[in-house]
């Protein structure tokens, strides 16, 4: 972790409680769904507005960072680059072109070329990265000039791998600490935040949307 891109943070908080190398947690294949059905369709929703999804004129190749079985699209873009911990999950997702396994912990450079996909997403799972400006940075330098990064997330999550400052924070703080990590990334406009679904029905769905900067 580069000390002066977490410069104000307080120590150890992009700890985690288990610091175990990732593989070992995320070694069995979980096919589950970590948000219930509202904030699912809330995502896939959020990518239908944002253009990123299949229903968008002209191609669209998309990268879904720390991926799973699923990546909640209403209709899957024309290539889908799903990178994730679990090999038998991305496999399992059918609207995958491609499939990366790699742990961003370990090593947060992405295997993509510069200026190479129209879209970045992650779907609740940034609470678990302990070096996330530069997995962002990373995200920025993939992209092409005003493509689009959409982080969701919601209060679900897995407390030991979680990192210990999202734990210690509500989920108003989570969302503007995600745009904190977005402009530390420094290749961004200024990132939105929004709640994506109604205040207190279910899991809530948060969203961070900016855009590459030319």
């Amino acid at each position: 972790m580069a000390p002066d891109l977490y410069a104000g943070f307080p120590e150890g908080f992009f700890r985690r409680d288990d610091e175990r190398p990732d593989e070992v947690f995320y070694g069995s294949p979980r096919l589950v769904t970590h948000i219930d059905d509202a904030a699912i369709t809330a995502v896939g929703d959020l990518y239908a507005e944002l253009g990123i999804d299949g229903s968008a004129a002209g191609p669209q190749r998309v990268l879904d960072l720390m991926s799973s079985w699923i990546s909640h699209f209403r209709t899957p873009p024309a290539e889908l680059v799903v990178l994730g911990m679990n090999a038998a999950e991305l496999a399992a997702n059918t609207a995958a072109t491609e499939r990366v396994v790699q742990d961003l912990n370990a090593d947060p450079r992405l295997p993509l070329p510069d200026d190479d996909v129209d879209a970045v997403v992650c779907c609740v799972s940034i609470d678990y990265l302990t070096r996330p400006v530069e997995v962002l940075a990373e995200a920025g330098r993939v992209l092409r000039p005003d493509g689009t990064l959409a982080v969701t997330f919601s209060n679900r999550c897995f407390p030991i791998k979680a990192v210990r400052g999202w734990l210690l924070t509500d989920d108003e703080q989570h969302g503007a600490l995600v745009a904190e990590l977005v402009r530390r990334a420094g290749r961004f406009t200024e990132p939105e935040v929004s709640l994506r679904t109604p205040p207190g029905r279910g899991d809530p769905l948060y969203a961070v949307v900016a855009h590459r900067l030319p």
